[in-house]
């Protein structure tokens, strides 16, 4: 049957709490971060022989604002193509109909570590530099596109070993209009700019607080 033939192209594996039914193509899952989103995990995507990273979105629609966190990341990911910013490798449900469907899998490139680490290393000033200028080229195309993170800080920006960085993690993302005001509690509260505390607009020198 369909439903038998749609069973076989998954699997499940116990990571941590969570339980992770994935792609038979995913192989050698491992946790490497969870967050009030969701849970995401190494793999190896044996069909492009690269390694990746499996993002579980937790519960995504068990109201209208995870719901909307989950609509969000999954649209910007899917329209935003630059170097900078995360790429989306692939998207998938194990559920088979649309009144099963409870469970939303992204995959990603994977990358080696995130900013949090990073900030901590004996960093010369080029590397720092280079870093910087990679942070501010992703806001920069996310601007042009329209499109406000609200939610920079470091656990939400990740580096390659060969100092490569690009920004993730869209669920608070939005697009932006002409004199708007930003909620004052979005971003996570010690990488706010003044300004967003303040309640005041939002301007390109906010880049340089968050």
């Amino acid at each position: 049957s369909s439903d038998g033939l749609a069973d076989s192209h998954f699997y499940s594996v116990q990571v941590g709490d969570s339980t992770f039914t994935v792609l038979k193509r995913y192989q050698q899952l491992r946790a490497i971060g969870s967050g009030a989103q969701g849970i995401v995990c190494s793999a190896l995507d044996t069909v492009l022989g690269i390694p990746v990273a499996v993002k579980k979105l937790c519960r995504p629609f068990q109201n209208q604002t995870h719901a909307k966190r989950a609509y969000r990341e999954l649209v910007l990911l899917k329209c935003v193509n630059h170097k900078n910013i995360i790429r989306l490798i692939n998207v998938f449900t194990p559920q088979k109909s649309l009144e099963e469907f409870q469970d939303l899998y992204l995959v990603m490139e994977l990358m080696d570590a995130s900013l949090c680490q990073v900030i901590h290393m004996d960093l010369d000033h080029e590397r720092m530099s280079y870093l910087l200028y990679q942070i501010l080229c992703g806001i920069r195309h996310l601007h042009s596109a329209g499109i406000i993170h609200r939610d920079l800080k470091p656990s939400n920006i990740v580096v390659k070993s060969d100092c490569t960085l690009k920004i993730l993690d869209f669920g608070l993302a939005r697009t932006a209009c002409t004199n708007f005001m930003m909620t004052p509690y979005v971003v996570t509260r010690y990488y706010r700019a003044p300004e967003v505390i303040l309640g005041d607009y939002i301007t390109f020198w906010t880049c340089k607080h968050t």
